[in-house]
């Protein structure tokens, strides 16, 4: 059976174009699953989507994420259900609730209640996509002229996953959700996380084959040294920002997983010398167990691995600058 890869676009920095079209012909033609892209307070997710949907015929486009609170849970349904429509069916809607310095101080939005909104965010998603009339009484959006969108979704389910962090929130994307993007969670401590949500899957009627895990990092394939390195300063670099500078949430995760000495570390030693010191105080061990950078058959073994933990989807980036390398790379981690 493939192996189910998936890549990103990168929400930030400098548009290559030509490159991100290049990167997302090859995910078509090599059996790649997915394509992903992120939008923060970067670039928005929808109008590359929109684009790579005109060049590709079959690789599945997703957003990993964007936010329930800068768009009405009817802007999101109108974006995906359009984006479905434009691709043939291949869109993965991935939502969020981001963090509260994202919402209140680059959208100005207020944070709370985010269990609730995202809940009947999903509600009123799968009403639209399914043609039915809104007609809802929530806690947040009480909605009751009986709105349809003006067109005919392609599906009447497109799937949703969901990137939660706490159990409550965890919970409801086992019961509501198609599939669940974690973070912060490291491959030895996976699997008893994926056991649990399975449970939750079983327990809401559902079959926990139909219902995908990402895993909650990434995978770099780097074949020198040189390569290794700068992959190896960029995930750290990553993950040193989100520990120091993104909230507790975060800070919070890795210390639930046996990481809160490295944490403590990291948020001292950025908050005494800044980026490149908190960079600098990732634990290679730490950085292994959630973002893993080797060789080509080494990051099949780490697949491998983390599939025996429960993901289902695994994000991976290749450090070549020929395509045609990184293809016969892509068609391998595939399988």
């Amino acid at each position: 059976m493939a192996r189910r890869i998936s890549m990103g676009v990168n929400w930030q920095g400098e548009l290559d174009r030509e490159r991100i079209y290049a990167m997302a012909q090859m995910a078509d033609d090599t059996g790649v699953d997915s394509i992903w892209v992120a939008e923060a307070w970067g670039r928005d997710a929808f109008t590359m989507l929109t684009l790579l949907a005109d060049r590709t015929k079959r690789v599945q486009l997703g957003t990993g994420i964007v936010n329930i609170y800068s768009r009405t849970p009817a802007a999101l349904a109108q974006h995906f259900a359009t984006l479905d429509e434009l691709s043939g069916g291949r869109v993965i809607v991935g939502l969020g609730t981001s963090g509260h310095r994202v919402i209140e101080h680059f959208h100005g939005v207020p944070y709370q209640p985010a269990f609730t909104r995202l809940r009947e965010t999903v509600e009123l998603m799968r009403m639209l996509f399914a043609q039915e009339p809104l007609n809802y009484d929530g806690k947040l959006f009480k909605l009751e002229r009986g709105f349809t969108l003006r067109f005919d979704p392609v599906r009447k389910h497109v799937p949703i996953y969901l990137a939660t962090l706490k159990p409550k929130s965890v919970r409801l994307t086992a019961e509501q959700a198609d599939g669940w993007m974690p973070t912060m969670i490291p491959l030895s401590g996976l699997k008893a996380e994926a056991d649990k949500v399975f449970e939750w899957v079983r327990g809401a009627g559902k079959k926990p084959e139909d219902f995908t895990i990402r895993f909650p990092g990434s995978i770099t394939v780097a074949n020198d040294p040189e390569s290794q390195h700068i992959a190896k300063s960029r995930a750290a670099a990553g993950l040193a920002f989100y520990c120091a500078r993104m909230g507790d949430y975060y800070y919070e995760q890795l210390s639930a997983h046996g990481f809160q000495a490295e944490a403590d570390a990291i948020r001292a030693a950025w908050k005494e010398g800044g980026a490149a010191a908190g960079t600098g105080a990732v634990p290679d061990a730490m950085l292994d167990e959630m973002h893993f950078v080797g060789s080509t058959e080494q990051c099949i073994e780490r697949i491998e691995a983390q599939e025996a933990a429960g993901a289902r989807l695994h994000g991976v980036s290749v450090m070549e600058r020929d395509p045609d390398a990184t293809g016969r790379i892509i068609e391998q981690l595939v399988g």
